[in-house]
């Protein structure tokens, strides 16, 4: 236990993010620095609880309480051992993980639970300045060939595995960057890509092959894979988007959040898009359908890009402030909470339900809503709309932030013929191989829209899957 009495002296404290009025003219990660002094007294905090929930909250299996001692006794090194043991990208996830390991923390029962995000990310972040990430490959090779389709965190994981076990390791991407959903789809303000750039160096000086604007399924025929490697790895993500199903959907001026997300991103990163195809909200009135992370990242986006004015709008009601007798400590708290992109402008409203979409030649002017209220029927919540509420309101551009609906079903998956669950996710047996013998799935392409540390406990999981059906046993870790 780093300090007995730790929990007791301090008190919770987060890095500071750097003011509203400097960030929103930038595309750069919005917190500051945090002091290694603070940190140490935020480890302090952590009561090494005899049963740790924070491993129960952690999909990755973080061995928490450790490498909290292990920082309060400035043993860093030793740190990012323990941290590295289960978590091959704690960069990503220290950045970019809504933390559910702070929800199932002991302390949060009648206090505020340790600032375990923050301090994962110091050590990985240390970790790199002292030099201490070096590659690690394989000192002998298999001679088995795996492919790995998808170059998210679950493809990634699956793939620095794989390929530090001694197998040869191909990265397939359709974009024409390595990262997935990390490199277009997470704004620069929440994750810079400089990040992801050193950890994709570590990994091709293992032996992990690149190929991106490969589109398997589309330009390659899936099944050529099966026959040219000994295994495959399907990690495309749950990429098809909830749409819009209303009159007026076809007007220009309405977009899925993930064709607007991408082009900034690219933008940022020196690729040069005419103004014509570019998707901007510099003085317009933007709507953004959603409430969740995603459309949190499109208010972000749309306020440096300078719209005129940003609405958040999402269909359920607006969530308590604090816990509910039906949502106890250690469950995720299903609660009202404020990013870094809410607290620079925009109005969020709750409860509303668009109905039709209107324009001016053949361009979005105008959208129709009303609000509703979700009642008791049988047991069951009922959605029912609240007479006399219908409004519009006017708007330039809507962006369509209401998640996904599991991965798209054309190329890979109707090539294989690949078994699916009642949910139209990949089905996958318990060591991640899908219904075609070879061929192994994870992320959310099998479990559906999901967090990052799923994504790469997914994808430690299809690793060591692949490598007992390579080689008839494993030495990989299972998280």
């Amino acid at each position: 236990m780093a300090k007995p009495t730790g929990f007791l002296e301090f008190a919770r404290k987060l890095p500071t993010r750097r003011p509203v009025e400097e960030r929103v003219h930038d595309w750069l990660e919005v917190y500051e620095d945090f002091p290694v002094g603070h940190l140490k007294n935020q480890a302090a905090r952590c009561m090494d609880c005899g049963i740790p929930f924070c491993h129960q909250g952690c999909p990755l299996g973080n061995i928490i309480p450790d490498w909290n001692d292990l920082v309060y006794r400035d043993k860093w090194r030793d740190a990012i051992d323990r941290l590295h043991a289960t978590n091959n990208f704690p960069e990503f996830t220290g950045r970019l993980c809504p933390a559910p390991c702070e929800a199932a923390c002991v302390l949060g029962i009648n206090n505020d639970p340790v600032t375990i995000k923050q301090v994962e990310l110091t050590i990985i972040e240390r970790a790199w300045s002292e030099g201490w990430i070096e590659p690690e490959p394989a000192t002998l090779k298999t001679g088995k060939t795996v492919a790995v389709i998808g170059s998210g965190p679950a493809g990634l994981a699956c793939a620095q595995q794989l390929a530090r076990a001694g197998h040869s390791v191909t990265v397939f991407e359709r974009e024409d960057r390595i990262g997935g959903l990390l490199r277009y789809g997470i704004p620069d303000f929440k994750m810079e890509k400089r990040f992801i750039d050193r950890r994709l160096a570590q990994m091709e000086a293992e032996g992990v092959a690149f190929r991106p604007s490969t589109h398997i399924g589309v330009n390659i025929d899936v099944r050529e894979l099966v026959t040219q490697f000994d295994a495959l790895c399907l990690t495309g993500g749950a990429t098809q988007a909830r749409d819009l199903d209303v009159p007026g959907r076809q007007l220009a001026g309405v977009h899925f959040a993930m064709e607007y997300l991408p082009m900034q991103n690219r933008r940022n990163a020196g690729d040069e898009i005419p103004e014509e195809r570019f998707i901007s909200a510099r003085d317009k009135r933007v709507i953004i359908l959603g409430g969740g992370d995603t459309g949190a990242d499109c208010l972000g986006t749309a306020l440096r890009q300078g719209a005129r004015e940003v609405l958040q709008y999402e269909l359920l009601p607006r969530p308590p402030a604090s816990r509910p007798d039906e949502n106890p400590w250690p469950t995720w708290p299903n609660i009202y909470r404020v990013s870094s992109a809410h607290e620079e402008g925009g109005v969020r409203d709750y409860s509303i339900l668009t109905k039709h979409l209107a324009g001016r030649d053949g361009t979005l002017t105008t959208l129709h809503g009303v609000r509703v209220e979700f009642v008791n029927e049988g047991g069951r919540q009922v959605m029912r709309e609240v007479p006399g509420t219908e409004f519009e309101e006017p708007v330039d551009l809507l962006l369509l932030a209401m998640g996904f609906l599991g991965p798209e079903k054309t190329g890979m998956i109707d090539q294989l013929g690949l078994d699916l669950t009642e949910r139209g996710n990949v089905k996958a047996d318990e060591n991640k191989m899908t219904s075609v013998p070879g061929v192994f799935t994870a992320g959310d392409m099998t479990r559906g829209q999901s967090l990052i540390v799923w994504a790469i406990a997914e994808g430690r999981a299809a690793a060591r899957g692949i490598d007992e059906y390579l080689m008839g046993e494993t030495q990989l870790p299972g998280n």
